[in-house]
C-alpha cells in the first residue's frame, strides 16, 4: 500500500482513483475543482479529500493528475499551490492528462529539479475502460521511475508501456488518436454507404469484422452508430483537442497528415451541428444530415 493523492476526478479521472483505492488498496487524497465532487468520490470510496493540489500531494508516496489540457496542468502543478511545492522528495508525479510533449517535458525537467519522479502516462480505453480497470497507458520517462510506478498504475490498466523518454507517452497517445480518426471517419462511410445500398448493417458487420476490417470501434460502436445514438464515450469536444494537439506537432516535427486533418475539420462540422457532446463516433451523423 503506498501513500497517493489523485488531482481531478473528471470522467477518467473519478473511477481511476476509485480503482487505486479499492483494487489497488492504496491511501488515497483526492483533490478536484469542483469540491462537491471530491467529497461525492470520498462519501462513495472513502479516503480524504484536500482543499487544493499542494495539501493532497504532500505527504503522497505518488501523486497523479488526470486534467483537461496543457494549461490546467500547469496550475495543478506548478502554479500557485500546485503539487511540486509540496512533494516530498523521491515522490513520483504520474501524469494522466492527454496534453502535449512539450508540457511533459517542462514536468519532467521541473520534477528532477526538486528530486522528484515524473512519467507522463496517458491513457485509452475511454470512459468504459476508465470504469473496468483497463485502460491502455503510454509512459514516458525514466525506466527506474517507470519501474516503481507500474505496480500502482496496474490498478486501472490493462496494458502498460515504457515508450521512451518524457515526452514518449504523449506522442504515442498521439499516434493512437490519429489511427482512430481515420478508422472512425471509415467507418462511418461504410455504414453510411451500405444503409444507402439498402444493405442491412447488423448483417453486414457481422460478417466483415471477423475479416480484414474489424476493430474495436466497429465491435463496440456499429449498432448505437446504426442507430443514430452518439451518447458512448470520449466526445467530439475532448477530440478536437487531442488533434489540436496532433497537428501541433505534426507542424514541429514535419509529419504529414493529410486524413487526419481533413477528420478533424469533419468534426468541426459535428460541432457546428450542435454535437459537441456527442462522442467520435457521431462522424456518421455528418453524413446523414
Amino acid at each position: 500500500m503506498a501513500k497517493v493523492a489523485f488531482i481531478g476526478l473528471g470522467v477518467m479521472g473519478y473511477p481511476m482513483a476509485a480503482h487505486l483505492k479499492n483494487k489497488g488498496g492504496h491511501d488515497v487524497t483526492v483533490y478536484n475543482r469542483t469540491a462537491a465532487k471530491a467529497e461525492a468520490w470520498v462519501k462513495q470510496h472513502g479516503g480524504r479529500s484536500a482543499p487544493t493540489p499542494a495539501e493532497a500531494a504532500a505527504d503522497a508516496d505518488f501523486v497523479f493528475t488526470c486534467v483537461g489540457n496543457d494549461d490546467d496542468l500547469r496550475s495543478v502543478t506548478t502554479g500557485a499551490n500546485g503539487v511540486l511545492s509540496s512533494m516530498k522528495p523521491g515522490a513520483i508525479l504520474i501524469d494522466n492528462t492527454t496534453a502535449s510533449a512539450e508540457v511533459a517535458r517542462e514536468l519532467e525537467a521541473a520534477a528532477r529539479a526538486k528530486g522528484l519522479g515524473f512519467i507522463d502516462a496517458p491513457v485509452s480505453g475511454g470512459q468504459a475502460g476508465a470504469e473496468n480497470g483497463v485502460l491502455t497507458v503510454m509512459c514516458g520517462g525514466e525506466e527506474a521511475t517507470f519501474e516503481k510506478a507500474r505496480p500502482v498504475i496496474d490498478a486501472y490498466a490493462r496494458m502498460v508501456g515504457l515508450m521512451g523518454p518524457a515526452g514518449a507517452g504523449q506522442l504515442t497517445k498521439m499516434v493512437n488518436q490519429i489511427c482512430i480518426a481515420g478508422l472512425v471517419q471509415g467507418l462511418a462511410e461504410g455504414i453510411h454507404f451500405g444503409k444507402r445500398a439498402g444493405l442491412d448493417i447488423e448483417k453486414v458487420v457481422e460478417v466483415i469484422s471477423k475479416g480484414a476490417a474489424g476493430s474495436w470501434q466497429m465491435e463496440n460502436r456499429h449498432k448505437t452508430m446504426n442507430q443514430g445514438k452518439y451518447d458512448f464515450g470520449f466526445a467530439i469536444d475532448w477530440m478536437r483537442k487531442d488533434l489540436d494537439i496532433v497537428l501541433t506537432e505534426a507542424r514541429r516535427n514535419g509529419a504529414k497528415l493529410p486524413v487526419t486533418a481533413l477528420v478533424d475539420q469533419f468534426y468541426g462540422d459535428v460541432q457546428a451541428m450542435g454535437g459537441n457532446r456527442w462522442d467520435t463516433s457521431s462522424l456518421l451523423a455528418r453524413l446523414e444530415k
